[in-house]
């Protein structure tokens, strides 16, 4: 292999304003890499405003990004030396631009750490330490940089090379070197500084990153060509339906057997395509093709095109992962997200947080939700098979990320695919996706939602249910009741009223009512549900869209009440296991809205809640 046919990807990262794009445009001026006259251009423009002249405005090509001192977007530029060429991907050390970072440092096969002197190792240090670690990158080199603002003094090197060190060791990392440089004054990038730090005899910067080592090429790897899009012409003569996309790993060539996942249909290659460019025969990871088949198979975006006889991908919709979270609401169990992985595109709920780890001091917390800039190791659960790899065989495709409200919100990594439970979800493709929730809304005029009236017997939850569905329907809002005598009449009847059975009841209830809620419709239950377990699992149910309501009475004036005789029948003895008597009742912690109905009259209360199921629909009065 040539200099000129071997590449290397370089992520550099660190702390904001601790010199990253200084080192990187240094790396570029000393390898003479820049076009011709670009130094002496921006130095010239540098002296026309007064502004002292900086390596780093050499990659601060954006003007947002030198207005406000900070490197805004994933930037990437090339060098070369005597062994190599390079790819520099400098990595946004701003908090706010970190899912950059990771985008950046997707591909890297090394890494350039870059911490101040002056500043020492701060929490994005460790932060990036972290991500670094979750990425798979083992290659690192620490550079201490801004030497100069210490006076080159080698006792500062040494407190931040063990400082940082310690907790490389903890997160299994190790620094292959640690590097005092200055980048502004070009000391230890391309020659020693044997005069202003004759204590350090080790590589520069661009020796070290000529000892660093290519990791296994890509076309080395299982195929896999996660499907872009589908093309299909429709030109008189020209029948072709070209599936397109770009391989991530491995290659394949014309009459190759293939294998597509999570489908598992198979077809083989019948001809790679390629606009204005010469026909081919084959083709490696890296490049973006079209290719037809012999056998015509449905096949949509999402789907992993793999060799017959690789090693195949994992299929599932468990996984357990290894995420960071950068959204600005905390990931939480009872609300739907989005995963991306390749080209799918799944919904995405968590099931379960199984620790917290604190990026900057690696202490654990035990809770069931994820808050902005911290990690965790987390079970997901997708509301679709996909498929993948565990970053041990194809790093780039056990990647992943969580977009929440249209934004990318977190990321990771995943660690295992677990079993789907008591069933195997390959099998089952959920049916009613050909109108999307924004058609059906702009048909039915509002959103579903789920209203879910907790209360003991007796406190009025049929009754206002009653008074809000007949509103709602008068004003043209498709609305419906599910009451749990009339569900144990049909759907329930073979349940009981143990704690078992009382868990299923709910479990039924909000599958049924979430089906409603699809369908668009406002969905009220009335269930005395008196587990807070149980509606807590009925919101996880609804994914979104789900307004638990109390219905709030003490015990004597259901008494007084007892619409249905059924507190006199207990007392008789002729019930037992009587929820608010002798089975418990736990009242809501946090509901959405409480109807006190001892307090309010039943006009009241069904006023008080139409009022917020409008607002929650997105229709006014």
């Amino acid at each position: 292999m040539t200099m000129l046919d071997e590449m290397m990807n370089i992520v550099v990262a660190g702390h904001v304003d601790h010199g990253k794009s200084t080192v990187i445009g240094r790396l570029l001026a000393d390898t003479d890499s820049l076009p011709e006259g670009k130094l002496q251009q921006v130095q010239d423009n540098c002296k026309r405003n007064s502004k002292p002249f900086e390596y780093a405005f050499l990659l601060d090509a954006l003007k947002a990004e030198q207005a406000q001192g900070i490197t805004i977007d994933t930037a990437r530029c090339f060098f070369k030396t005597e062994k190599r060429r390079y790819i520099i991907i400098d990595a946004p050390g701003h908090i706010e631009f970190l899912k950059n970072m990771v985008t950046g440092a997707s591909r890297a096969e090394a890494a350039l750490m870059v911490i101040d002197a002056n500043e020492g190792v701060e929490e994005n240090t460790r932060r990036h330490g972290y991500f670094l670690s979750m990425l798979g990158i083992k290659q690192i080199a620490v550079l201490v940089n801004k030497m100069d603002l210490v006076g080159y003094k080698k006792e500062v090197f040494d407190e931040i090379k063990e400082k940082y060190t310690a907790f490389l060791n903890k997160i299994g990392l190790e620094s292959m070197i640690y590097i005092p440089v200055s980048a502004t004054e070009g000391k230890n990038i391309a020659s020693l500084a044997t005069e202003e730090m004759p204590w350090y005899d080790g590589a520069t910067v661009l020796d070290q990153l000529d000892l660093f080592n290519n990791i296994s090429p890509a076309e080395d790897l299982p195929f896999r060509l996660p499907i872009q899009d589908v093309y299909k012409f429709t030109e008189q003569g020209d029948n072709r339906r070209i599936m397109a996309g770009t391989i991530e790993s491995g290659k394949f060539s014309v009459g190759d057997k293939l294998v597509f996942y999570p489908s598992g249909k198979k077809t083989e290659v019948k001809s790679l395509e390629a606009f204005n460019a010469p026909v081919k025969t084959s083709a490696q990871a890296g490049e973006a093709v079209g290719f037809t088949m012999k056998e015509q198979i449905y096949i949509r975006r999402g789907e992993v095109v793999c060799r017959e006889g690789d090693t195949p991908p994992c299929v599932g919709v468990r996984l357990r992962t290894n995420l960071f979270w950068l959204g600005r609401d905390n990931l939480r169990t009872d609300k739907v997200y989005y995963l991306k992985c390749g080209t799918a595109k799944v919904e995405m709920t968590l099931e379960h947080v199984e620790r917290v780890v604190n990026a900057s001091d690696l202490s654990c917390i035990n809770r069931q939700y994820v808050e902005r800039n911290e990690v965790a190791e987390c079970i997901l659960q997708l509301d679709a098979p996909i498929a993948f790899d565990l970053t041990d065989t194809v790093a780039a495709m056990g990647r992943f990320v969580i977009v929440d409200d249209y934004e990318v919100a977190g990321g990771g990594i995943i660690t295992e695919a677990l079993p789907a439970g008591d069933f195997d979800h390959r099998n089952i493709r959920w049916s009613g996706r050909n109108i999307s929730a924004g058609e059906r809304k702009q048909i039915l005029g509002h959103n579903g939602l789920i209203v879910w009236m907790t209360g003991l017997s007796g406190s009025g939850k049929t009754t206002i249910a009653e008074g809000v569905e007949k509103q709602l329907v008068s004003m043209g809002i498709s609305a419906f009741i599910l009451d749990g005598d009339n569900l144990r009449r049909g759907l329930n009847e073979d349940l009981g009223f143990s704690a078992e059975d009382r868990r299923e009841n709910i479990r039924r209830a909000a599958h049924v009512a979430s089906l409603f809620k699809t369908a668009g419709m406002v969905t009220i239950v009335t269930l005395i549900s008196p587990y807070e377990e149980s509606r807590r699992f009925a919101r996880k149910v609804a994914k979104g869209d789900f307004m638990e309501v109390y219905v709030k009475a003490d015990l004597e004036t259901c008494k007084l009440r007892d619409p249905k005789n059924l507190y006199k029948k207990v007392e008789e003895g002729a019930i037992t296991s009587f929820t608010g008597i002798d089975s418990p009742y736990e009242p809501p912690t946090a509901p959405d809205a409480v109807l006190d109905t001892v307090l309010w009259s039943e006009e009241e209360c069904i006023e008080t809640l139409v009022n917020n199921i409008l607002g929650r629909i997105g229709v006014s009065r």
